[in-house]
């Protein structure tokens, strides 16, 4: 859903963002309404989401849906549901491990070749090949039956395939080389034009795209910083300026306030097994304060989530009770209520955390309930949430160090130090990478090394389901069945704190269409549905 605040009257400043000036001239002319008080040809976006890899399905570009330059198997619609987009049909063998697909005839890549079902299979075996950050790993091989019929073949039935179809966008085998991530062929609804790293990224209708053509011949992506989006923003520079929810309070004259809901998240991950069991490469892993269950639960019993809410997000948000509130997945039954500080003192005390010295800090065999949070340097909004519950828990008795750091840092301290992460994926596949055992201290995944044979058993079986009515079941039981689980309700792996609303200026005259339920801010979640957006004024 999405939520707007309006405003009146657009301000008519000389100043002029360096920036766009630059985008409108590699765009051969802007059209800005303000300027014109006609319709727009081109929109100029600020919403962040420059890819550093570059923009190669087969590496992981749009992986959270929406690759924007390629075609995809199926779509990912505003309801969470699945649509088809080169795919006319799809079905899946009884015992899960074939795919097949029937391809649409009538589309074509940019450069004038159609696509084939040959292209298909070439896209899904190179980005198995790859090993990227796009996960096809389940893949044994994909096979081109026909001009128009591909099979996907698994090693293992996968129920979350359904959304590597949704994310993987197709290439074309014979244009698919080591400059494709810089210039990209595809079949979607856009082409890029000129991509300048760290300034601006400049594409333009593909006026051969199969699909529903948009409305605007061109979109300008300007990448800058808050401060920079948010005086692009003031001066009209820009139709959608992506801002934190902390600038979402102000007003800007002729632009409205949009706030999506997402499923993009924020929460605090903990170390839970005692210091000391270095990885395989020698990485320190562990905390002995983190690995007892009560200093976990009583963090989570104790923060107080409404708050963080209305004070760091100024409203635009929710409380979190775990990874996947609100999704088909989502097991109702694992949230607890929050802001107990009696019930956190309580657990605490009977796991024999005492504050012997009248510290304000509780003790236990004389290790004190301390332990540091990291963060990013830079991101305001984790620093936001961070300090906040540093604040809360310390009414508990439980010290909380906070640190802003670089990501490298985090990367060398993220399994002996507690983190301030942010995740929130269409596909419930993140879920069991976060708490799956097997995916302990890989890359970001299971940072605190959060080991659960239950928990594995229901993912594991979750992940192998047939059907998505028993992959569900199985994935609301890892959160919780009974008194296991990895959610607040038993074992605390994690405390999750807020779900986000992403907010957005919008120009008053730019109508976005129909709310999309968005994911983890990685690419450009809100431009999923700009086949929809018009010019209202």
């Amino acid at each position: 859903m999405r939520r707007s605040r309006g405003r009146a009257g657009r301000l008519a400043g000389p100043w002029a963002l360096a920036l766009s000036v630059a985008a409108l001239t590699a765009c051969g002319g802007g059209s800005g309404p303000a300027e014109s008080g006609e319709q727009p040809t081109v929109l100029r976006l600020a919403i962040g989401g420059e890819s550093e890899e570059g923009y190669d399905p087969t590496l992981g570009w749009g992986r959270y849906g929406a690759p924007l330059f390629q075609s995809t198997l199926l779509t990912r619609e505003a309801d969470l549901g699945v649509g088809l987009d080169l795919a006319t049909d799809y079905r899946v063998s009884a015992d899960g491990l074939t795919w097949t697909v029937d391809l649409r005839d009538d589309a074509m890549f940019t450069d004038g070749t159609p696509v084939t079902a040959a292209d298909v299979a070439y896209t899904y075996n190179a980005a198995a090949e790859q090993g990227g950050l796009t996960d096809v790993t389940a893949l044994e091989e994909a096979v081109a039956v026909d001009e128009d019929t591909v099979e996907l073949r698994l090693d293992e039935p996968r129920s979350t395939f359904v959304n590597r179809m949704i994310s993987l966008g197709i290439v074309p085998e014979h244009a698919h080389g080591e400059s494709y991530a810089q210039q990209p062929v595809g079949s979607g609804p856009f082409r890029l034009v000129e991509w300048k790293r760290g300034q601006q990224l400049v594409v333009e209708r593909n006026e051969d795209y199969y699909g529903d053509q948009p409305e605007f011949d061109r979109i300008v992506f300007v990448f800058t910083d808050e401060d920079a989006t948010l005086a692009a923003a003031r001066t009209g520079e820009v139709d959608v300026a992506a801002l934190p929810s902390a600038l979402a309070t102000q007003d800007i004259a002729g632009m409205r306030l949009e706030a999506v809901t997402s499923i993009d998240n924020r929460g605090i991950s903990f170390p839970t097994v005692p210091a000391g069991a270095p990885r395989s490469d020698g990485v320190p892993v562990g905390n002995d304060v983190t690995a007892d269950l009560a200093v976990r639960r009583a963090v989570n019993l104790a923060v107080d989530r409404q708050a963080l809410v209305d004070a760091v997000l100024e409203g635009y948000g929710s409380p979190a009770t775990g990874p996947v509130d609100g999704a088909p997945w989502y097991e109702p039954a694992s949230a607890i209520e929050d802001a107990d500080v009696p019930a956190a003192e309580a657990a605490l005390a009977d796991a024999g955390w005492r504050d012997a010295d009248g510290d304000g800090i509780r003790e236990k065999d004389g290790t004190p309930a301390s332990f540091t949070l990291l963060y990013p340097a830079g991101d305001t909004l984790r620093q936001g949430l961070a300090l906040s519950v540093v604040d809360m828990v310390a009414e508990a008795g439980v010290e909380i160090r906070t640190e802003g750091v670089s990501w490298d840092e985090i990367d060398r301290r993220l399994h002996t130090d507690a983190v301030m992460f942010g995740w929130g994926s269409h596909d419930p596949t993140e879920m069991y990478n976060l708490y799956h055992s097997s995916m302990a201290g890989s890359d970001l995944f299971n940072p605190g090394f959060y080991r659960s044979a239950a928990v594995d058993r229901h993912l594991d079986a979750a992940m192998a389901a047939t059907d998505t009515e028993t992959a569900n079941r199985e994935w609301r039981a890892a959160q919780l069945e009974g008194t296991e689980g990895f959610t607040a309700s038993a074992d605390a792996a994690w405390a999750w704190l807020v779900n986000l609303e992403h907010t957005y200026f919008v120009d008053e005259c730019l109508d976005l269409g129909e709310p999309r339920i968005e994911p983890h801010g990685h690419g450009w979640p809100i431009t999923a549905g700009i086949a929809e957006w018009t010019w209202t004024c």
